[in-house]
């Protein structure tokens, strides 16, 4: 695979002369409705044949394993080498991709949910259905996710339940101190959790408690050790969503009631949210700016084994109205809503190489300004390599139903996808 950015006078006959290419190969990459619809910075997959090594004078096995962070043994099986200590200048070299987990929190149940896992299933290790929410009387709000639930397993992905404290459309930091401080709520719930996920056939559990308060912290910690304890026990897994946190002291409550270490412990896996900094309501910026999504990794990797995280990955981006005032939301957009609107409106594409994303500005028919900042094949790439310099377990994306079709052949440019 190769990443191609358009400039002005290209076209895909061009581009696919350069690569020797098909055309065609490059619209289905791309998802391209209109092959001759192009933009001025515009970022395109161009699927080519694996990576391939040629051996230079006094290279060896093990600097070219250097050089492309994979092992020894890796490169050797994929070869088919016999001698390890003799490799021949000139010599094509497989250059094997690593394994990892990748999970897709999944909003949609019925025929949606259903078609969304049939084309996103092969990507996958698990999907957690969001969600089933907590009730003060120890109960599970009902999902009609069989169906769904019947689709993953039959695309080999393993399904996750997802328990949130939701209560209407939003977080309820209430409800989850309510939840929190009575023990026998607590156990009722669990075996309420139990139950369920042996009649649908969830093989894990994924906690998404948000905005919980500071006060509930130990609170949160103590029922996080009895749902390791009674998932284990019953040979289901436990993971957690972990907001963005840079260090362990950070004030707000997003933040302080995540207790990385004891996430980190007891769970075997965690997610981390490494998105929404740019959010609805803020002001316009990268949803995922790679230097702040580093920042995060720096602590993260210091109280929790890399092989325990994933990182979180938006598959949307954000439609914002400028000059931006306070109060005012933005719109979610998933890459085809944004590059047709670039193509629409004749706006240009730039890339923010400091946050590793694109965007651009518009003017709607009403004389209306705004702003987009999205994912590419380009800030795709450049959180694979993240996820690669960090030795993490995997990626996680929220969420699977807006669909961001150049994601997919650059995930499996870099990466074998586990199947468990």
């Amino acid at each position: 695979m190769r990443i191609y950015v358009v400039k002005s006078g290209d076209t895909l006959w061009k581009i696919s002369r350069t690569y020797n290419v098909s055309i065609n190969s490059i619209v289905q990459a791309n998802a391209m409705a209109d092959p001759d619809r192009l933009i001025i910075g515009q970022s395109l997959v161009i699927p080519t044949q694996d990576d391939v090594h040629i051996v230079r004078p006094g290279e060896t096995l093990w600097f070219i394993a250097r050089i492309y962070n994979v092992t020894i043994q890796d490169l050797v099986r994929e070869n088919n080498i016999a001698n390890p200590n003799i490799i021949n200048v000139g010599q094509r070299l497989v250059i094997p991709k690593p394994q990892i987990e990748v999970n897709g929190y999944l909003t949609q149940t019925g025929p949606t949910g259903e078609e969304t896992l049939r084309w996103t299933g092969q990507y996958l290790t698990y999907f957690c259905m969001f969600s089933y929410g907590i009730t003060a009387e120890g109960n599970l709000t009902p999902l009609n996710d069989e169906s769904v639930i019947s689709m993953a397993r039959s695309r080999g992905v393993t399904p996750l339940m997802c328990l949130t404290n939701f209560l209407g459309r939003r977080f309820s930091s209430d409800l989850a101190s309510a939840f929190l401080s009575n023990v026998e709520v607590q156990e009722r719930q669990l075996a309420n959790i139990v139950n369920t996920m042996r009649q649908k056939g969830y093989q894990g559990l994924n906690i998404d408690f948000e905005y919980v308060y500071p006060r509930d912290r130990e609170k949160y910690n103590a029922f996080l050790r009895r749902a390791a304890d009674r998932m284990h026990a019953n040979g289901f897994s436990i993971s957690t969503a972990l907001a963005p946190k840079v260090r362990a002291d950070q004030i707000g409550l997003l933040y302080e009631a995540h207790d990385y270490p004891v996430h980190g412990q007891l769970t075997d896996f965690v997610v981390l949210m490494t998105y929404e900094w740019g959010w609805a309501g803020g002001e316009p910026w990268a949803i995922a700016p790679i230097n702040q999504v580093k920042r995060v990794l720096d602590y993260a990797v210091s109280v929790i084994p890399r092989n325990k995280i994933m990182m979180g990955i938006p598959l949307y981006g954000r439609d914002w109205k400028i000059p931006w005032v306070q109060g005012t939301t933005a719109s979610t957009v998933s890459y085809m809503d944004a590059i047709r609107r670039a193509y629409q409106y004749g706006a240009e594409i730039q890339y923010n190489e400091e946050y590793q994303s694109p965007f651009f500005r518009y003017t709607d028919t009403s004389g209306q300004q705004h702003e987009v900042w999205f994912e590419d094949a380009r800030s795709y790439q450049a959180k694979y390599d993240v996820i690669k310099q960090y030795g993490l377990r995997g990626a996680s994306y929220w969420a699977l139903n807006l669909q961001s079709i150049p994601n997919w052949p650059v995930l499996t440019a870099n990466f074998r996808i586990a199947k468990l």
